[in-house]
């Protein structure tokens, strides 16, 4: 296959509504902001390359995406929802209340979490429980829980530069606040010996001690960012002390911007993640509305052409972008080509 030339335009695809015509052509794609600028990628390559129109690809967020492929089945909703995390249980019982009992999952490669500062700022080692201990809305000091005191990353460890708290984490909606949640905040709670405390703290009550953990402080210490990693980005330029949560490929496309801090003494990259090495990384999926197969002109194509090793495999545009391929990529095809479904509850 001869792949075409990427283009800026691959990045700012018009978003046109789901309703904008009763008989769509158009493979219909939303979710996940991570997921977005692959997705953008391959639907440029489809398009150039197969008989079918360009997917129309949006954003928004890998709840807000799913929540919209879960809402039926039809030519008024998305054929596929993009997503930085596997789909909940929650949102498969949706799908299934509302006729879409059809899923197929498809994990097409891997990411890793990273923390990014101005290019001209300090350096950052971090660990887990330094995170935690900068931004978790409860900490323990002397053995009692305590509302989080800490104004400068030199307070939380004096090896950390003499600079303000300043943190800006994906909101809610986002798959990568899960991701962050669960590698960096819950295990810097451990690390931080503060689970023991909370789930004290709690009445013995151990969920309530780990959703502790995950919970940030309010104090504009840590920032939700409900946007995409451009907002992330223009909030660290107008704030210099500010560090973002990103996901690795916007970070390394955006080196000449943003200083990357290590994790457990690990720089995250493609390699340090395919090795295991880096500790927050993540698989990346899109899930497609196998009832729309055969109605919707294209889906299969667009879905077998996603995971082709032109595409995700070594070497290909979306690991030139800083996708860490699949090592198991031949067996995704296959499940594609099949028409694998998950199980539903």
């Amino acid at each position: 296959m001869s792949m075409m030339k990427m283009t800026a335009s691959a990045f700012a695809m018009v978003a046109v509504s789901a309703t904008a015509a009763a008989a769509r052509e158009n493979v219909q794609v939303a979710g996940s902001s991570t997921v977005l600028p692959y997705a953008t990628i391959v639907a440029e390559a489809f398009a150039e390359n197969m008989d079918f129109p360009a997917p129309v690809v949006e954003s928004g967020g890998s709840s807000a995406g799913l929540k919209q492929f879960c809402e039926g089945v039809g030519q008024n909703t998305v054929d596929v929802a993009n997503s930085s995390r596997p789909i909940r249980e929650a949102e498969l019982a949706t799908c299934k209340e509302n006729g879409v009992a059809n899923i197929m999952e498809v994990r097409f490669g891997y990411d890793g979490i990273v923390f990014a500062s101005d290019i001209n700022g300090g350096d950052f080692a971090l660990t887990p429980k330094d995170v935690f201990t900068a931004l978790a809305k409860q900490v323990v000091v002397d053995g009692q829980v305590v509302a989080n005191p800490a104004t400068r990353w030199s307070e939380v460890n004096p090896a950390l530069p003499d600079q303000e708290i300043m943190v800006f984490v994906p909101g809610t909606k986002h798959g990568t606040r899960e991701v962050f949640e669960e590698k960096v905040m819950t295990v810097g709670c451990e690390e931080a010996g503060a689970l023991a405390a909370l789930t004290a703290a709690s009445g013995g009550d151990e969920d309530k001690a780990e959703a502790a953990c995950m919970t940030l402080r309010t104090d504009g210490r840590s920032v939700d960012i409900d946007g995409d990693y451009t907002e992330t980005l223009a909030r660290i330029d107008s704030n210099k002390a500010g560090i973002g949560v990103f996901g690795l490929s916007f970070y390394e496309n955006n080196t000449d911007k943003l200083k990357v801090a290590t994790i457990n003494g690990v720089t995250p990259s493609t390699e340090t993640i395919a090795k295991g090495e880096y500790p927050v990384s993540r698989p990346l999926f899109f899930y497609v509305k196998k009832d729309h197969i055969g109605t919707i002109p294209g889906l299969q194509e667009y879905a077998d052409f996603f995971v082709s090793d032109a595409m995700a495999g070594p070497g290909g545009p979306l690991a030139n972008y800083g996708l860490v391929p699949d090592p198991e990529l031949a067996a995704v095809q296959a499940a594609v080509a099949e028409g694998a479904t998950v199980t539903m509850p």
